[in-house]
Order: structure tokens, then C-alpha cells, then sequence
């Protein structure tokens, strides 16, 4: 059944997020340390018996410094320069096995699936350790040091992202100017935080993004993970304010108002996970040229294969991968 508002009021939703006065300054500050604590990128060739695509195990700094896995995955016998799409991974999972979304690379592109930092192991495998501070929280990482933005998880988990894409552009064959992010649900989230922190991607592609428009989901939605959060609230009742504070510096609405790049976003009217509502919220503060598919009559799977045939149609459009019209 529908989970949300429908769709005709979908359409004319506006999310009433605001943002903190030093929004642009923090993350200014947060991306600034980071950056000045490493750039070396360690790509290390793995075997995996394909034929067509060659893999790197990646090592890069992400926040502040600390070292972040990925996998990099390259069309074979390409000398580039190739575009390169950046992804980033739904909840509780990681980077996963090296055999795994080879979708990107057949199509193409240069494709680094960066991991998870303290994720990996509620679907698929992962190899970052998080080293947030410890505290009371709700089992999961909703809640990691949601005191405070400086000891927010989201904080670490962006910056890495941002990071990610730094790495990705040392890569020899990789064109600077043609990188996009991309990712689902948590990775749409985090796609859609990147498109905000570095200016000059070339697109973005967000299906269903989760962490959108924290002061409508918490209190439209019963699911997890949004769930962990009015869990903590039923405990801590005082917190409000700082829960909801620490939450806008990570909220897609409020990154979506600064993002410019041209995006492909998915929406499904049966999310009970990412309530529709929360993703029309961050759509329509986007600031770039942007489009929305809406799935009637999925869930939080939106829509599986064809948003994948949807994205490979927008990025081939804007990023001319090897074999296409227009190829550098």
C-alpha cells in the first residue's frame, strides 16, 4: 500500500528543514583537515579470473586520514580517458566481494565502490573499521555520537565520500572532468551529500536517498533506521533539539540547496523505509537541472533494473563512456 502522501501532493511537498548559520563553514572545515592529512591512493591488482575487467583492491584517507577501503573496477584493455562513477552503498553493507556490481565497468566506466566504514556485515562484506567516539546509542550507527556534528557518524561516512572521488581522480586513466556519484538508499544519501561538497561532478544519481528530511521521516516512518532515532528520543526526552540540530548538518535537503550537477533521482510510492515524501523533500530544493522516476507500486527495491536502465541512459548522456557518440 502507499506509505505516504500521494503523489499529486508529493509533487507540491516542500521539506521544512532548515539549515545552521555555520552549515558551509563546517564542512569547509571538516573537508580542509582531511585533505591535509594524506593523498596517497594504494591500488593493489586482484585475481579474479574475468576476462573484460580488471580489479584493484584501494586504499585512500578519508577522515582525517584514516584509511578507507574500496574496490576499483576498470574496463580491460582501456587506455582512458575514462569517466568514472563513484558509488556509494545502502545501509549495514560494505564495498563487498570483488566479483560483485560489475555493472559499471561493463558499461564502460572507471568504477570505485567505496566502503562502509564501520558497516559491511548486515548484507555484504566490508573492511573499514569506524573509530567514532563511543557513546549511548541505538543499536546501529543512526545514533553514533549524535550528541554533537563534530562526533556525528554521518560526518566521517561524507567526508570519506568526498574523499573517494579525490582518489578516483588520481587514477591515471580517469578524466577529471567526468566523474558522477551515484548510489541507493544510505548511497543515494551519500551521493547526494558528495554532489553538494564537490562542485564540479559531472552528475548524480540518488534512488530513493535515505537521510533526507529528518523532521518529516522520524515521525512518518516506524521502519529502521529512521526507527533508531525516535528510539533514542523515547529514552533520551531531553535531547530533542540537539538530536534534530546535529542531524541538519547531515540533512539531503539542506546539501541538495547547494548541489548543481545534473541528477537522475527515484522515488517509490510503497517505501516504508524511505518514506517518498522525504525524497520529494530533498528533489525539489535541488538546485541543478534534475528529474524524479516515481515507482507506484514498488518498495524500497524502487525500481530494481529499470532504475539501473535509467541511470546507464542519464550518465551515458552526460559522461560518454567507452563506445559512445561523443567518446574523448
Amino acid at each position: 500500500m502507499y506509505t505516504d502522501l500521494p503523489e499529486a501532493e508529493l509533487r507540491r511537498y516542500r521539506s521544512s528543514q532548515t539549515e545552521p548559520d555555520d552549515f558551509d563553514a563546517f564542512w569547509k572545515e571538516t573537508l580542509t583537515e582531511a585533505r591535509g592529512l594524506g593523498t596517497e591512493v594504494r591500488l593493489t591488482p586482484v585475481h579474479t579470473g574475468l576476462i573484460t575487467v580488471d580489479t584493484f583492491d584501494v586504499t585512500f584517507p578519508g577522515f582525517v586520514g584514516e584509511p578507507v577501503k574500496a574496490w576499483l573496477r576498470l574496463p580491460r584493455a582501456v587506455t582512458g580517458p575514462l569517466p568514472a562513477v563513484v558509488q556509494y552503498v545502502g545501509y549495514g553493507g560494505g564495498r563487498g566481494h570483488g566479483l560483485e556490481n560489475l555493472l559499471w565497468a561493463s558499461a564502460g566506466y572507471a568504477h570505485l565502490q567505496m566502503d562502509t566504514r564501520g558497516q559491511g556485515s548486515g548484507w555484504s562484506r566490508g573492511a573499514t573499521p569506524d573509530s567514532g567516539p563511543a557513546g549511548p546509542q541505538v543499536p546501529g550507527v543512526m545514533t553514533r555520537g549524535i550528541g554533537s556534528p563534530r562526533t556525528y557518524y554521518y560526518r566521517r561516512l561524507f567526508t570519506d565520500a568526498v574523499r573517494a572521488v579525490d582518489a578516483v581522480r588520481q587514477v591515471d586513466c580517469v578524466d577529471h572532468a567526468r566523474v558522477a556519484v551515484l548510489g541507493q538508499s544510505q548511497g543515494g544519501g551519500t551521493a547526494l551529500a558528495v554532489a553538494a561538497l564537490v562542485p564540479d561532478l559531472a552528475a548524480l544519481v540518488a534512488h530513493v536517498p535515505f537521510l533526507c528530511d529528518f523532521p518529516r521521516a522520524v515521525v512518518v516512518t516506524d521502519s529502521a533506521p529512521f526507527r533508531e532515532i525516535a528510539d533514542y528520543l523515547a529514552v533520551h526526552r531531553d535531547q530533542e533539539e540537539t538530536v534534530l540540530r546535529t542531524l541538519s548538518y547531515v540533512d539531503g535537503v539542506n546539501f541538495a540547496r547547494r548541489a548543481t550537477a545534473p541528477a537522475r533521482f527515484s522515488a517509490a510510492l510503497m517505501d516504508a523505509i524511505v518514506p517518498p515524501s522525504t525524497v520529494f523533500g530533498a528533489y525539489h530544493a535541488y538546485a541543478g537541472p534534475k528529474d524524479i522516476a516515481v515507482w507506484r507500486y514498488n518498495g524500497h527495491e524502487a525500481g530494481g533494473p529499470d532504475d539501473d536502465q535509467g541511470a546507464l541512459d542519464f550518465l551515458a548522456e552526460r559522461l560518454a563512456p567507452v563506445g559512445r557518440p561523443g567518446e574523448s
